[in-house]
Formats: structure tokens, C-alpha cells, sequence
């Protein structure tokens, strides 16, 4: 039996780097990678799922910044069928500007992304500290992949495509290109709170 590639294109061989993140980061090669909420009713099940799916179910639910609602999900949420094809495009466009496997391009975007400290707030008597904690690998893989996708709706306007602004966010992200690359710049400011929170 020949081996299971993304799409029938794109090989699974990708060694994940960071060590704290390689549990996390699941990459079972599959041709479609669907898992039907298997791992919903499971604890830490989002593990045992494949890290493109989670890409594809994050970019049903992109979040919001703040307590604002800047960005509704409720214009997101619809047929996965639609969103797997626009993350095909992506994986095609990120191919055919990087000339490298996406799925690697993606794991590295991830683990540049993915923020080492974050801060919380607690309360002490009548007054609310401040201070940093180390943040646990499940939440550097949700937190990266929120910011990704986050980015991409922030600056879609007009008829800019979504696979296009993922492609361009995910080279960028992979590439450590903090000009061009929101996700990092939140990052970045996420991690010079915690320092200040110290």
C-alpha cells in the first residue's frame, strides 16, 4: 500500500523542533484529515487530533480580541467541506511561493508563533495583581493557531481571498518575519506583558 499523503499530495515526514510542542503536534498521516468530533468528549482529546484539522475547525471559530467582539464568529461557522478546499488552496499557494512541504511550513509557523509566558490576573484582598506564568503546551498550540487565523480576518477586506492572507501569514510566521506577521507581533507583546508583570 502506497503511503497516505495530504490531499494525495503532501508527504506527513516532518520532525517537529520544539520538543515541549512534539505531543501536541499530531501529524497521523491521513488523505482528509476529518476526525468527525471523535476527540470532543475526551480530555486533552484535541491532542490525539490531526494539527490540519484543528487549523480547519479554528478557522470556523476564529475568536474575538478582548471583550469587544471585534471579530464575529457567527459569519464563520458553516460546511467544513468549503473550509478543508480553502486550506487546500492555501497549502497550494504556500507550495508553489516556498517550494517546500506546507505541512512543515505550518509546524513552523507554530512553533514561532506559539508564546512561552503569558499574564494572568489573581486577587489579593481588595486589589487585582498581576504576574507571568509559563504557559502549558496545549495552550501554545491553541494560542498559535488563534493568532494565525485571527490575523487573517482582522485584515480581510474586500474581495482579498482567504487562502491568500492564511498563505502570506503562515510564510511569514514560518519565516519569523515580525514586519509582516501579526501573529508574532501579538506574541511578542503577550510575552513583554508577562516580563512586565514579573
Amino acid at each position: 500500500m502506497s503511503e497516505l499523503k495530504l490531499f494525495g499530495k503532501w508527504d506527513w515526514n516532518v520532525e517537529v523542533k520544539d520538543i515541549g510542542l512534539k505531543r501536541y503536534i499530531n501529524l497521523k498521516p491521513c488523505i482528509i484529515p476529518r476526525t468527525y468530533g471523535r476527540y470532543s468528549q475526551i480530555r486533552f482529546g484535541k491532542a490525539n487530533m490531526n494539527i490540519v484539522e484543528r487549523l480547519i475547525t479554528r478557522m470556523m471559530i476564529p475568536g474575538h480580541k478582548g471583550k469587544k467582539h471585534l471579530v464575529s464568529s457567527a459569519r464563520c461557522v458553516g460546511k467544513t467541506e468549503k473550509i478543508i478546499k480553502i486550506v487546500k488552496e492555501v497549502f497550494e499557494i504556500i507550495e508553489k511561493k516556498t517550494k517546500k512541504n506546507p505541512i512543515e511550513v505550518l509546524v513552523r509557523a507554530i512553533e514561532n508563533v506559539a508564546p512561552l509566558e503569558e499574564p494572568i490576573s489573581y486577587q489579593v484582598g481588595g486589589i487585582i495583581a498581576r504576574t507571568a506564568v509559563i504557559v502549558s503546551p496545549q495552550r501554545r498550540v491553541d494560542l498559535a493557531l488563534r493568532n494565525i487565523v485571527n490575523s487573517c480576518y482582522r485584515r480581510k477586506v474586500g474581495f482579498t481571498k482567504m487562502s491568500e492572507l492564511l498563505a502570506e501569514e503562515i510564510i511569514a510566521a514560518a519565516n519569523n518575519d515580525i514586519s509582516k506577521s501579526y501573529a508574532l507581533k501579538e506574541k511578542e507583546r503577550i510575552e513583554k506583558e508577562a516580563e512586565g508583570a514579573k
